[in-house]
């Protein structure tokens, strides 16, 4: 038990890094009080330019890639002999996620989670996490909307990782895992679709 305890600390501290806000800093502003206020990579590159905004997605991204390699290292290591590494990996993406959203150091006013998610997805489903990278992808060329393409692809996780289960032959938690990561995902965007109604969500067009 206290293993897992650890280990969902762990995970949450490793999401709770406010990447972001550190970002930031070094540049000199408070990057809450700068565009939509987000301490997340889209914000930041908007406010502070490309190469602050890469690298704040990037660490995002393997905070969660991370937070699920680590923690099955941990458990295999710890219990040689468990096959619930899947599992503990899950829990730590969620925990590592949680973190991201709501981080103790910030009042817990965090990120979306995107790219927390994706870097979940991809320590637990590589196959997966690509396919809804290509989504995303996709969605944005059509779109210019961040928020947009970030929708669609939290919609598109939950069945992309079915059809993966189904022919991998893998376990259907992480299916009941990519549905809450898609609806927390989609709750933490509801301001976009908000400011979307409204004609007045910032897209990344071409002037």
């Amino acid at each position: 038990m206290v293993i897992f305890i650890l280990i969902a600390l762990l995970s949450y501290l490793m999401g709770s890094v406010p990447a972001g806000y550190i970002a930031g800093r070094f540049a000199g502003i408070d990057i809450r009080r700068v565009g939509s206020g987000n301490v997340g990579a889209t914000n930041v590159l908007r406010a502070l330019g490309k190469p602050y905004g890469y690298a704040v997605f990037l660490f995002d991204f393997f905070k969660g890639v991370g937070a699920v390699w680590i923690s099955i290292l941990i458990i295999n290591a710890a219990h040689p002999w468990n096959q619930e590494s899947e599992l503990v990996g899950i829990m730590a993406g969620v925990l590592c996620v949680l973190g991201h959203a709501y981080p103790v150091w910030l009042g817990f006013k965090g990120g979306k989670g995107v790219a927390t998610s994706a870097g979940v997805l991809f320590g637990l489903m590589p196959a997966a996490a690509l396919t809804v990278l290509a989504v995303w992808f996709v969605t944005f060329q059509a779109t210019k909307y961040v928020s947009v393409a970030s929708i669609v692809a939290a919609v598109a996780l939950p069945v992309t990782a079915a059809v993966m289960v189904h022919f991998e032959k893998a376990g259907m938690p992480l299916v009941y895992f990519c549905a809450c990561l898609a609806v927390v995902i989609v709750w933490r965007h509801r301001s976009n679709v908000s400011r979307l109604m409204k004609g007045t969500e910032p897209s990344f067009r071409r002037k």
